[in-house]
């Protein structure tokens, strides 16, 4: 039976979704349209035959990448072709000018990757609460300045990551003070907070606060944080989250100038950081 490597087109977003809910994991259709649109040549999917074996999406900041998404049908799995989609998406970022490439990590895919050349820089914490008291989630609390967060961001992942923090701001809620932000966004089954970052960490209790007052007390919220920022643990555990996994922050290439500090949310549930 033949097998290739093909463009992951819109065609099989749906294919993806079901696969994606029977791993359990938490894939919003905006992410597939967000990654589809801003980087397809990072996007791929494995034929193996009729049948999608498998996907594998990435994201292209400004100078660095992220490998998100890789899933292959559990009875193809061990034939190569998740080893091909990553190779393949390793080097639509390479030929995109990615310096850094970001990736999380299960612990059975961590000394995979460190064979392939990453290192684990940190680990992510996902938090789960349901600590709100009003019922809806506006459009947009307040005018915000795009610029600014942007900046924020940058201070805390070392690179700019404008596609992925407008198209977040533009779907979702943006709380913003002069040295941070808070933004939460609408799926499915859940309301995920982030990115949520801040240039001072004493900020951080005043932003998530406003941020979660507009949650539905029945509405659960999940996050995932930089483990190296204990500032964010001890609010959250404070407002009633507990953390129900982890996973490894893992890059390679350039080492980045990463500040966990000034990082409380990803933008992500790991598709693109």
């Amino acid at each position: 039976m033949s097998t290739r490597i093909a463009p992951f087109g819109p065609l099989h977003v749906p294919e993806f979704l079901t696969a994606a809910k029977a791993e359990g994991w938490i894939s919003d259709p905006w992410e597939l349209d967000f990654l589809l649109k801003s980087f397809p040549e990072g996007c791929w999917e494995a034929l193996h035959g009729d049948t999608v074996a498998g996907f594998i999406t990435a994201a292209m900041h400004e100078r660095s990448g992220w490998i998100g998404n890789l899933l292959v049908r559990k009875e193809v799995r061990g034939r190569g072709f998740g080893r091909a989609l990553f190779e393949r998406a390793l080097d639509s970022l390479g030929q995109a000018g990615a310096g850094t490439v970001w990736l999380t990590a299960s612990s059975d895919g961590e000394p995979l990757y460190r064979k392939l050349g990453f290192s684990a820089v940190d680990r992510i914490i996902r938090w789960r609460g349901k600590p709100g008291t009003l019922a809806t989630i506006p459009s947009r609390s307040r005018e915000y300045s795009l610029p600014s967060i942007e900046e924020t961001d940058r201070m805390g992942w070392g690179d700019r990551r404008g596609k992925l923090v407008s198209a977040v701001a533009e779907r979702g809620m943006v709380v913003q003070y002069a040295d941070g932000f808070c933004m939460l966004q609408p799926t499915e089954e859940s309301i995920q907070l982030g990115p949520w970052g801040c240039r001072r960490p004493e900020i951080a209790e005043s932003l998530l606060t406003q941020t979660l007052a507009v949650v539905s007390p029945s509405t659960e919220v999940v996050l995932d944080t930089p483990e190296a920022n204990h500032h964010a643990a001890t609010l959250l555990s404070a407002q009633g989250f507990s953390s129900c996994g982890a996973s490894a922050l893992m890059y390679r290439g350039s080492r980045p100038d990463y500040s966990p500090e000034r990082i409380f949310a990803l933008a992500s549930m790991g598709s693109s950081g």
